[in-house]
C-alpha cells in the first residue's frame, strides 16, 4: 500500500519494479502512485523504491467498498426493467470486446457464445491473444445468428462489428479493433479508465491519452451509439476488485439492449461457469444498473472523489496556505501568502498576457519547496487520520503494517549504495505519534535531522527559488514570459527523497542554466508561440 499523502510521485518505485500494477493517481497536489491490488503479483520489488510511503500489509482481504446498505442495492437491481433483447436477422449480430490479457476478456467470449447456446441460437467465437499473456492486448470476436449454418467466417472483417465491448481503449483504439466497426452503426461502450501502458514506467508525466483515445473510437464509429462508463473504478468499489471490470461491462451492454442474448441465458452461462458465481451476478447486475440508473448507483457509493482543481491563484493560496499552517504553523504560510501576493501585485501592474499563469506557477512551485517532506512531516502524515480511512477502505480484516523506512540517523547501505531500508513494525504509529509534535523544532538549532545534507540542501532551495522568482520578475515583459513560467515552474520537478532528491535536483539546476540564458536573450516570435500554448 502506498500512502499518497506521503509519496511524492517520483516514480523510483517504478524504476526498481518495472511493474505495471503501480498506477498513477491524480491528486491535488500532482500524480502520485497507487498499487493495483487486483494485478498485483506480491513481487514486492516496488517497496525498493527509496520513499517511506510503503506499507507492508499482511494478513488483510480487499475490503468492498460500498458503503450504501447492501439490501437497497439489491432492492434497486430488483427494480430493474428487464433488458431488451436485440431481434436477429440473417446477418447476425456480431460482438467485439477488446481489452487486455489476464483480466477476463476472453471469459467474457465464452460466456457469450455459452449464453448462446442456451438460448438455442448459433454461435462462435474466436479469441485473438497474438503473443498476449497478462497485461497484453486481447480481442474476442463474437459472432451470433440464428443458425450456425449461416456463420461462414468467424473473425470480424473490415466493418462487420454491431457492438464494440472496449474494456480497454488503449487495445480499443488501436487499428486493428477499430476496421471492424462501421461508421454510424457499431454501438460502443467505453471503460473510461484507461490503463497505464508500459510507457508509464520510464516516462512519469506521460499522457495517459484517455480523451484522445476515445476521440479515435468515435472518430471510427462517427455517430454509432457511445456509452461511456468508469467500469474499473465502478467494480473496484463494488467488489473490491477490479477483475469485475468487464462483466460490469457485460451487463451494462445487456441493459442497453444492445445484445441478441436473454438476461437469464447470461445469468446461467455465469453459473455454469463455476468461477466466483455469485459474486459475477452481482457484479452483472450492477453493471445494468449503471447502465439503467448512474445516479441511483453513484449515490450508494463511497466513490473517490474527483482530485480538486486549483485553476486560480486564489484558489491555489487557499489551499497551500492551509497546507503550510498545518505543516508548520500559521507564520510559515503568512510567509508564503506574503511573497506570492507581492509577486502578484507586481506583476499584474505589467498587465502581461500569461501573468496570471505565472503567479499560479509560482504560487504551486514555492508551497512544494516551503513542504518539503522531512522526518516531521512524515510522522504527521503518518497519523493524520486519512491514512487508515484509506487503508480501511482497500483493506479488510485483521491485518498488520510494517512499515518500510531509512532513517538517516541508521548506518548501513544496501547493494546500490543507497541508505538501507528496513522494516518496521505497527509500533512506529507510536513513534511517529511522538515525533510529529516536534516540528516546531524544525530549522531551529535544537532540530536533529535539521543538521543533514538533504535538510540544509532543502532549505537552501526555499531561498534560491525566492531569489530566483525575485530575479525573473525584475526582467519580466512580453517577450520573455513564456520562459519566465518555465523558469518558475522548472523547480516543482523536484521531488523524492534521498538519493532521488538529491538526482532530482541535479537535472533541476542544469535545467536552469539553459532557461536562464533564454530568459535573459529571449527570443519574441519564440516567445509569442509559447504564450499562445500556455493552458
Amino acid at each position: 500500500f502506498i500512502n499518497p499523502e506521503v509519496c511524492e510521485g517520483c516514480g523510483d518505485c517504478s524504476v526498481q519494479s518495472n511493474c505495471i500494477s503501480v498506477l498513477p493517481l491524480e491528486t491535488e497536489f500532482g500524480r502520485k502512485r497507487r498499487i493495483d491490488q487486483s494485478t498485483c503479483n506480491k513481487d514486492y520489488s516496488c517497496a525498493k523504491g527509496f520513499c517511506p510511503s510503503f506499507v507492508t500489509v499482511t494478513g488483510a482481504t480487499l475490503a468492498v467498498r460500498a458503503s450504501g446498505d447492501a439490501e437497497r442495492l439489491a432492492q434497486l437491481v430488483a427494480a430493474l426493467p428487464q433488458p431488451q433483447v436485440v431481434p436477429l436477422d440473417e446477418r447476425g449480430c456480431n460482438i467485439l470486446v477488446a481489452g487486455i490479457g489476464g483480466t477476463g476478456v476472453l471469459t467474457i467470449g465464452a460466456l457469450l457464445g455459452m449464453a448462446a447456446h442456451l438460448d438455442h441460437k448459433g454461435c462462435t467465437v474466436l479469441d485473438m491473444t497474438g503473443m498476449a499473456q497478462k497485461g497484453g492486448a486481447v480481442t474476442s470476436h463474437i459472432r451470433i445468428g440464428p443458425d450456425p449454418a449461416g456463420i461462414y467466417t468467424s473473425r470480424l472483417g473490415e466493418g462487420m462489428s454491431d457492438v464494440l465491448i472496449a474494456c480497454d481503449l488503449v487495445v480499443a483504439s488501436g487499428a486493428a479493433v477499430l476496421k471492424t466497426v462501421r461508421p454510424g452503426h457499431t454501438a460502443a461502450i467505453l471503460n473510461s479508465d484507461v490503463a497505464p501502458t508500459g510507457a508509464f514506467q520510464t516516462d512519469k508525466h506521460i499522457d495517459l491519452g484517455d480523451a484522445r483515445l476515445r476521440a479515435a473510437v468515435l472518430q471510427a464509429i462517427a455517430g454509432g451509439p457511445a456509452f461511456d462508463v468508469h467500469a474499473s473504478r465502478l467494480a473496484t468499489a463494488l467488489t473490491g476488485d477490479s477483475i469485475g471490470t468487464n462483466i460490469l461491462m457485460l451487463g451494462y451492454a445487456a441493459q442497453k439492449g444492445l445484445l441478441p442474448l436473454s438476461l437469464a441465458a447470461l445469468e446461467e452461462a455465469i453459473r455454469l461457469n463455476g468461477s466466483f458465481v455469485e459474486g459475477n451476478l452481482r457484479t452483472l447486475a450492477l453493471g445494468r444498473l449503471a447502465a439503467h440508473d448512474p445516479a441511483a448507483l453513484a449515490r450508494e457509493l463511497n466513490d473517490t472523489p474527483e482530485p480538486v482543481k486549483l485553476d486560480t491563484v486564489d484558489e491555489v493560496l487557499t489551499s497551500r496556505t492551509r497546507l503550510l499552517s498545518a505543516y508548520q504553523d500559521a507564520r510559515y504560510a503568512q510567509r508564503y501568502r506574503e511573497f506570492v501576493t507581492g509577486i502578484r501585485k507586481r506583476v499584474a501592474a505589467r498587465n502581461l498576457e500569461g501573468g496570471e499563469t505565472f503567479v499560479r506557477e509560482v504560487a504551486l512551485t514555492f508551497a512544494k519547496l516551503m513542504s518539503y517532506k522531512d522526518e516531521y512531516e512524515v510522522a504527521r502524515l503518518y497519523t493524520d487520520s486519512r491514512f487508515m480511512q484509506r487503508l480501511r477502505e482497500q483493506f479488510a480484516g485483521d491485518f498488520t503494517m510494517t512499515f518500510n523506512l531509512a532513517p538517516p540517523m541508521l548506518p548501513g547501505r544496501d547493494a546500490t549504495g543507497r541508505p538501507k531500508k528496513r522494516a518496521f513494525w505497527a509500533w512506529m504509529i507510536s513513534a511517529f505519534k511522538l515525533l510529529a509534535p516536534m516540528k516546531v523544532l524544525r530549522g531551529t538549532a535544537f532540530d536533529p535531522f535539521g543538521y543533514f545534507a538533504e535538510r540544509r540542501m532543502e532549505r537552501r532551495l526555499i531561498e534560491d527559488y525566492r531569489a530566483l522568482v525575485e530575479r525573473v520578475v525584475a526582467r519580466l515583459d512580453q517577450d520573455n514570459i513564456a520562459t519566465g513560467i518555465e523558469l518558475v515552474r522548472a523547480a516543482a520537478e523536484i521531488g523524492g527523497y534521498g538519493p532521488v532528491k538529491e538526482a532530482s535536483v541535479t537535472r533541476y539546476e542544469e535545467r536552469l542554466k539553459g532557461l536562464l540564458e533564454a530568459f535573459e536573450a529571449p527570443d519574441p516570435a519564440a516567445s509569442a508561440l509559447r504564450v499562445q500554448m500556455l493552458p
